[in-house]
């Protein structure tokens, strides 16, 4: 039945799915994305603005490496999905929903997913993962389709910087009171270590995302008369991550770490998994700490973590994984949220659901 359902979704959906490949050729990828240098003025154009509601919190729900693929998405796995992102829609009413990466993992998983998540007339903001793209036409392809969606606010951003860089405003007022950086880590890369080493690894920021994001943060304390507090919001974890677990956790006897309990008022959850950044550190964690902005660093990609670790004045978190697509901890499935108060500060919850909350 799953399969049958499959074919079907994927024949009445022909022209939205080849849609991308006639804009490829029609106009070129190029098109789509937005001329940027350093030199350019910081303005209105270079944001999404959403307005709070004055005297109420501003909510944030985050998803996580839902990572459904077409074979799953009709099964049991996308049933659980459905019912676990309504529940956490319900349970926490967001004014946005963000995604942090490895969304879906194939062209009719992918159109499902944004069916589902327009259905809420929510405004949605994704960032791409490692694995978008796979299981598709293209990356671009992807892009392609959430940047089309109806109440998503995906853009593909500036050229040369992967695909999907662009800036939330949180506006009370009129006044910007809090930014999400949404930011494109990519997916493998080859690194060349100190000693003339060549490696493979995971990818990160590159260098002139790291100049736009400077850039940004300059142009909207300029705009706001004030330094503005952000979230960052990415998939691959910046290196930083491996040091803050080595920082507040002890070993068990059977070779595992656990939170060391002195840490325990900067520190919760569970490393189930080795941190998997990029094999070198791309100084994006140093930059947020000199320019004092951002002071929340949200991330997915390791599916069996789930820490949150407030380490040399940044808050380095990991999203609880949302679903059972590709591999899970039972005990670590759901969503966050990120709860912007009146002073534009942020903080971060974990929402844990179980298989019987998941209708399984």
């Amino acid at each position: 039945m799953a399969i049958i359902k499959m074919i079907l979704a994927f024949l009445m959906s022909l022209s939205q799915i080849f849609a991308p490949v006639g804009a490829v050729v029609q106009t070129g990828e190029g098109a789509y994305f937005t001329d940027w240098t350093i030199e350019d003025v910081f303005d209105e154009d270079d944001y999404i603005e959403l307005e709070k509601t004055p005297g109420e919190d501003f909510v944030v729900l985050n998803l996580t490496d839902i990572q459904l693929d077409d074979d799953e998405v009709y099964g049991a796995n996308g049933t659980c999905a459905q019912e676990l992102i309504a529940k956490l829609i319900e349970a926490n009413d967001p004014d946005l929903i963000t995604l942090s990466g490895d969304n879906a993992w194939g062209t009719v998983a992918y159109l499902d997913l944004i069916k589902w998540l327009d259905s809420y007339g929510i405004p949605w903001a994704p960032i791409m993962g490692n694995h978008d793209g796979q299981g598709c036409i293209s990356e671009f392809w992807v892009a392609y389709q959430l940047a089309n969606a109806e109440y998503c606010l995906f853009e593909f951003g500036p050229k040369d910087m992967g695909y999907g860089n662009y800036i939330i405003n949180v506006t009370e007022n009129g006044d910007i009171v809090h930014t999400f950086f949404m930011m494109d880590t990519h997916s493998d890369a080859e690194f060349t270590l100190e000693d003339g080493t060549v490696v493979e690894g995971y990818d990160h920021l590159w260098e002139n995302q790291l100049l736009w994001y400077e850039w940004a943060v300059k142009g909207i304390e300029n705009l706001a008369g004030h330094k503005v507090e952000s979230t960052a919001i990415m998939h691959i974890p910046v290196y930083e991550y491996i040091e803050a677990w080595d920082m507040v956790s002890i070993k068990n006897p059977d070779g595992t770490s656990k939170i060391n309990p002195e840490y325990a008022d900067i520190a919760t959850g569970e490393c189930g998994e080795v941190c998997c950044p990029a094999p070198v550190n791309n100084g994006f964690f140093d930059l947020c700490k000199e320019l004092g902005s951002t002071k929340t660093i949200l991330v997915g990609h390791d599916h069996l973590n789930d820490f949150v670790i407030n380490y040399e004045g940044i808050t380095l978190a990991y999203a609880v994984k949302t679903g059972y697509g590709c591999y899970y901890d039972p005990d670590i499935i759901g969503g966050t949220t990120i709860t912007i108060n009146e002073k534009g500060t942020a903080e971060l919850t974990q929402h844990y659901y179980d298989v019987v909350q998941c209708g399984w």
